[in-house]
């Protein structure tokens, strides 16, 4: 094999390994006050969380702080936007963390856009829920469970759900550990 060979596959494996998501591997573990260490990580439940609601879309992430928790993120909508013929109206798009809607002419009040739809972090609670999640498409509907929760490193840094469905902008988006994920 010529050293350029060589040379390539190191390089090769060296890609892979970098872009290969890396999430936490080994399972949780429950602590005395009903929180749980993953990895370098302290998930706090903050709330009980469920929803039925229609996959607006989803992105993946894998190079963010966040992703070694919530590789993916979906959008969702409930209630009237829970209507695959009404969602259709509005178009939907993800990226950095953030969704973003637009339609014209609006099929529903802004606020009632704005307050029956959200992007949320998914924090899968074991492989199960994990392999589920990566087989969810937008236009599916679902019911998903868990909890809500707030996130701390071990460093300091935190990561935390909004607790309403009320909210828009910064900190809307809900942070869940996702301990059931059924699709419809």
């Amino acid at each position: 094999m010529s050293r350029a060979t060589r040379f390539f596959l190191v390089c090769l494996a060296i890609s892979f390994w970098w872009l290969w998501p890396k999430h936490p591997r080994e399972a949780a573990q429950a602590l005395g006050d009903g929180s749980l260490r993953l990895a370098h990580y302290r998930i706090e439940p903050l709330q009980e969380f469920q929803i039925d609601a229609l996959v607006l879309g989803r992105e993946d992430y894998a190079f963010d702080r966040e992703a070694e928790l919530s590789p993916t993120d979906l959008a969702l909508g409930w209630g009237p936007l829970a209507d695959p013929q009404l969602a259709a109206r509005i178009q939907f798009s993800q990226g950095g963390r953030w969704y973003h809607w637009q339609a014209d002419p609006l099929p529903l009040p802004r606020r009632e856009i704005e307050t029956h739809s959200a992007n949320m972090h998914l924090i899968p609670a074991d492989p199960q829920i994990a392999q589920a999640l990566s087989a969810v498409r937008a236009g599916q509907q679902i019911h998903l469970a868990g909890e809500l929760v707030q996130v701390v490193g071990d460093d300091g840094w935190q990561w935390r759900s909004s607790l309403s469905r009320e909210d828009t902008g910064a900190g809307a988006c809900e942070l869940i550990w996702v301990e059931r994920l059924e699709t419809r």
